[in-house]
């Protein structure tokens, strides 16, 4: 019975000192032979390929690559929710199992936004990791997730269902949850997609505001200009890790030709043409 309570009453990992934020060492992930997205830890079709990168406190990551690149099996990587078949990822220096200070943001179209849920309930969604299993909020607790509403301008949206929002107001609100929860490592998955300019500097206002707090933002994402303006660091993605660093080396017209091979064409002035799309095949 008293390791029953200790399993319940502790909360987290205690993060291994001099640690970077997230660490891949040649992790890859294939595909299970005749099936349609399973991975196996054997298989010759790659998800993705021997990834090793590091990235530390504070910095914001953009990853892009073409469709199928394996951006969101990344992020699954990460969170945990999908083990590699070879290789490891670190959290703090720990595998992802037990961690509560990483927040993900998936792809808007795998959210049912008709679910009868308020804007304040999905941002406590993110103190269960602290809460515990089988206790009700407190009053701090509330503070906490209408503080959180308040650092994304969306406290005036506290009792609207989470469908009645638009869609830059529903980013805004599930980066409030990982504000609530906490979250020192912040995964969002296409958060742009969709979004009008307006809409888009807004997200942009909320993760400047992260920087003081140190929080870690990986954003996959197909613009590569924003990507090239937007961020500290850059990682060029198709299922294995084509550049990672500065926009203006990782960029390059090889580095492009590289990854989006048939998608990226050379016009005659030297120009490049992009002609992959966010918005045909699955994202992988």
């Amino acid at each position: 019975m008293a390791e029953l309570v200790r399993q319940i009453t502790q909360r987290g990992i205690v993060h291994s000192p001099g640690k970077p934020t997230l660490e891949l060492q040649s992790v890859s992930v294939a595909y299970a032979a005749g099936t349609n997205g399973i991975t196996t830890t054997r298989g010759e079709q790659y998800a993705l390929h021997n990834v090793t990168f590091q990235v530390e406190r504070g910095e914001r990551i953009a990853i892009v690559g073409p469709n199928g690149a394996g951006k969101s099996t990344l992020f699954k990587l990460i969170v945990g929710t999908l083990r590699p078949g070879q290789g490891e990822v670190n959290i703090f220096g720990h595998d992802p199992n037990g961690h509560i200070c990483i927040a993900y943001v998936p792809q808007r179209s795998q959210i049912d936004w008709s679910f009868p849920v308020t804007v304040e309930d999905v941002v406590m969604m993110g103190r269960v990791g602290r809460i515990g299993f089988f206790r009700w909020p407190r009053r701090n607790d509330w503070t906490l997730v209408h503080q959180a509403l308040a650092r994304v301008n969306a406290a005036h949206l506290a009792k609207k269902q989470i469908g009645e929002l638009s869609g830059g107001q529903q980013q805004r609100v599930f980066i409030a949850r990982a504000l609530a929860q906490e979250a020192e490592l912040l995964l969002l998955d296409e958060p742009l997609t969709g979004l009008d300019v307006p809409s888009q500097e807004a997200i942009f206002t909320v993760l400047d505001g992260l920087r003081p707090d140190g929080v870690t933002v990986l954003v996959a994402t197909h613009d590569l200009n924003l990507a090239a303006e937007r961020f500290d660091r850059v990682m060029l993605l198709n299922r294995q890790v084509v550049g990672f660093g500065p926009a203006t080396a990782v960029l390059s017209p090889d580095n492009l030709l590289l990854a989006y091979g048939g998608h990226m064409h050379r016009l005659h002035d030297g120009e490049l043409l992009l002609t992959d799309t966010c918005c045909t095949g699955h994202e992988g």
